[in-house]
């Protein structure tokens, strides 16, 4: 059964996403605000299938640091819930994308309309010196940059390696992180299947703007990793 429901749900992703992806177009020319709407309906279209189809609902934890105007949320990443599932559950999110991503058809244009800020990963000091500008551009919208700071997805129970763009990010805007940890990948993984059960995502006591960059990144490896951990112990 968990085959076919997964099956079920992996059709109905891509077809409710190439529905969006080119009903979307017609929001080029409106204000960025019809472009927000659209990605949030299409996300909590995906979380409605998710429970419907494939018996896997979304829980969400540490309502009170779940931010709600301009912030820096630092995330755990397994998988690409992780990424849309923010468009859902924060008010005005913006990611931060590698380049690669332009090249992908509709998906490329679509995160350039949404004002995602995009590095290109191999452009070392450069590429650090535009993210910190594009997100100080973003903050002046009142929005929620959301940056991975593993850079890629990985497994369950693997410990991060986290890049320097974060602590960028933390030095030059001098505001708090907001750590969010999940277990994504219990649940929806690299593969095919969709196992039932309830993806926990846990907004973590933001760490305070002033540290040092060793004492930062310590910190926000230690809140995530422990926290996520223990979201994964629950879902197995």
């Amino acid at each position: 059964m968990i085959y076919l429901r997964s099956f079920l749900f992996q059709l109905f992703f891509w077809l409710w996403s190439a529905a969006w992806a080119i009903g979307m177009i017609v929001t080029f020319p409106l204000p960025r605000r019809a472009n927000t709407w659209s990605l949030k309906t299409w996300s909590w279209g995906l979380i409605v299938a998710l429970r419907v189809l494939v018996g896997v609902k979304v829980e969400v934890r540490g309502e009170q640091y779940r931010p709600t105007g301009p912030a820096l949320v630092a995330a755990k990443h397994q998988s690409m819930f992780d990424v849309f599932s923010q468009f859902a559950l924060l008010p005005d999110a913006c990611f931060v994308m590698k380049k690669e991503l332009l090249m992908v058809p509709l998906f490329g244009w679509h995160g350039l309309k949404a004002g995602m800020i995009v590095v290109d990963r191999g452009g070392h000091s450069t590429a650090l010196k535009k993210l910190v500008r594009d997100a100080v551009e973003r903050m002046k919208e009142t929005r929620q940059v959301v940056i991975f700071p593993e850079g890629t997805r990985g497994d369950v129970g693997q410990p991060g390696d986290y890049k320097p763009g974060i602590a960028a990010l933390y030095r030059e805007l001098d505001m708090p992180v907001t750590p969010l940890a999940l277990n994504c990948g219990v649940h929806w993984n690299k593969g095919f299947l969709r196992k039932p059960g309830t993806i926990v995502f846990e907004y973590l006591e933001p760490i305070p703007a002033g540290l040092k960059r060793g004492e930062f990144m310590r910190e926000l490896q230690t809140r995530i990793d422990t926290a996520t951990k223990a979201l994964e112990d629950e879902g197995l």
